[in-house]
């Protein structure tokens, strides 16, 4: 019955309407489930058998800086498993889902292990260059929105391998930017998984955020203002993160936390607005060919069921789906053995910046954060109902946009 169930779900990516009205619920769910598990497999089925140095692909863009292989492998790895994280997290059970779901828990529990033993043929460079802290926070992200299923079963060995790991990222220092977070959010998962955090690195990167504050739910990029995606791509996901988890150690950051997910709400008010009525978004700004990880937020947002109160849970959902089905099935997106190429919309090489390459691209896998929310959730049983733009575009009303503080 499951590899009934995952050809079924292989055949929905491929056979999407035109019209997202015309598809159920129940088919959007089984796309988005057929879809991330399109872009992971690859990555944790070679990872837990110790060869994905051996299969993945790595595509540079035309400028890179260098060959990327000594950091291409833990991107692949850390970005797949922050985007699964939720899902994941929903555990087994014996619906077709849930076995599904069960086979990646166990792929990527061996993936874990495998990225972090000093012995194993794929074990993770997580201290030479810049780019491995960079991928050693989402890494740390996905255990902190798995702690069930990515971080309790692991044997003991294990879990000192990866806390190691982690500590060892500490010898990089970020940049002035949104690289702050990267160090914040790895200290953040050694207050829940560990000990003996570095509470500077932690506390400069959330100090230094509430500077960069713009006003309308937008921070700069460190002290400038840059028109792209990173306030989805990093900002406002890492600082929900990491202020969720201290919030509950520490009073004092509750009023934070609230500061932030108001702030993030706006932000994702705005994202859900930015989604034509055929499903593109504007292609502004750097990291484009992570594609519709573009949209991190606002799946967030919808995941934790924080949207704001004119933004229906369905319309989001009807966003997302018309959004991903664009790109995914965009000819070229993956290459014959189903690893992602570079590109926004299909193989576009050249939109890849220096530090592009092959597992820079698993950071779209964000975009499926609301597969958390289990099927039975109101996110997934709405009937269908147009998002912003597709309302506007076609003569209906929608609420006056408002700019918040």
């Amino acid at each position: 019955m499951l590899a009934v169930f995952i050809c079924l779900l292989v055949l929905n990516v491929h056979g999407q309407s035109k019209k997202p009205e015309k598809d159920s619920p129940e088919k959007v769910r089984a796309f988005f489930v057929a879809s991330l598990v399109k872009i992971g497999d690859p990555v944790l089925t070679a990872l837990s058998n110790n060869q994905l140095k051996t299969l993945m692909p790595v595509e540079k863009s035309p400028g890179a800086w260098d060959d990327r292989t000594h950091v291409t492998y833990l991107e692949a790895f850390g970005r797949t498993l922050s985007g699964m994280a939720p899902w994941l997290e929903l555990g087994a059970d014996e619906t077709s889902e849930g076995k599904l779901r069960a086979k990646y828990i166990a792929l990527a529990q061996k993936s874990i292990h495998n990225a972090t033993d000093p012995n194993g043929a794929d074990f993770m460079n997580f201290v030479n260059d810049k780019q491995p802290l960079v991928d050693a926070a989402f890494f740390a992200q996905a255990l902190l929105r798995a702690p069930k299923q990515l971080w309790e079963p692991l044997d003991a060995v294990t879990k000192e391998n990866v806390i190691k790991a982690l500590k060892s990222s500490r010898k990089i220092e970020p940049y002035h930017s949104n690289w702050l977070l990267f160090a914040g959010i790895i200290e953040a998962a050694i207050i829940k998984f560990d000990k003996e955090e570095d509470t500077n690195r932690l506390n400069y990167a959330l100090s230094e955020h509430k500077k960069w504050y713009l006003g309308d739910g937008t921070y700069g990029d460190g002290p400038d203002f840059h028109w792209d995606y990173y306030n989805s791509f990093v900002i406002h996901p890492m600082q929900l993160d990491i202020l969720n988890l201290l919030k509950d150690k520490n009073e004092g950051y509750k009023k934070d936390f609230e500061t932030e997910l108001n702030r993030a709400r706006r932000y994702a008010a705005i994202q859900e607005r930015l989604i034509s009525p055929d499903g593109t978004y504007p292609p502004i700004g750097r990291s484009l060919a992570y594609r519709f990880g573009a949209f991190q937020l606002l799946s967030q947002i919808a995941l934790w069921k924080e949207l704001p109160k004119e933004v229906a849970p369905s319309q989001v959902r009807s966003a997302l789906y018309f959004m991903i089905n664009n790109q995914i099935n965009a000819k070229g997106t993956f290459d014959k053995n189903g690893w992602l190429q570079i590109g926004l919309y299909g193989h576009q090489q050249n939109i890849g910046e220096g530090y592009i390459s092959t597992g820079s691209l698993y950071l779209c896998t964000e975009a499926f954060l609301v597969l958390g929310l289990p099927a039975t959730d109101s996110f997934w049983t709405d009937a269908y109902q147009p998002w912003t733009q597709k309302k506007i575009w076609s003569g209906q009303e929608i609420p006056i946009d408002h700019a918040s503080k």
